[in-house]
């Protein structure tokens, strides 16, 4: 399993704006934040559209625009952002609706695929972009 691009991207994206949180008032430019973690450009455009939809980032347009987190960074997970781009964390479809095996119940897989979902949902949701960030200060 591998998430997408798009959502590697949205990470990126989301932790440079956590990096710069603390500037209440100020907005980042969408091309400086392009620029710095290597998007290009008009992929960021579709996730930043993502991103706000979802109530991660606060958009505005003009000169004195640019986009900011919309909550604080121990607020947001990696879950929040890939689920934001991506949709639901599914490993196996079965996962989510058992009655797609032919196995049903007597499949020996299901419940490794359930435990491996849970917990890879449990540790994007306790990833959080304080937390990110404090392990970022504490390697400089």
């Amino acid at each position: 399993m591998q998430i997408t691009r798009q959502a590697d991207y949205a990470l990126r994206a989301m932790l440079y704006l956590a990096r710069e949180y603390p500037k209440k008032d100020e907005r980042a430019a969408t091309s400086k934040i392009a620029e710095e973690q290597e998007i290009p450009a008009s992929f960021l455009a579709k996730i930043i559209s993502q991103l706000s939809i979802a109530g991660l980032i606060q958009t505005s347009r003009g000169a004195k625009g640019g986009v900011r987190l919309a909550r604080k960074p121990e607020e947001i997970s990696l879950l929040d952002v890939v689920e934001a781009i991506d949709g639901p964390i599914s490993l196996n479809e079965c996962v989510d609706d058992p009655s797609v095996c032919s196995f049903g119940d007597n499949c020996p897989i299901h419940d490794v695929w359930c435990e491996a979902k849970a917990q890879l949902v449990r540790k994007l949701r306790d990833a959080t972009f304080d937390k990110l960030l404090e392990k970022e200060n504490a390697k400089v």
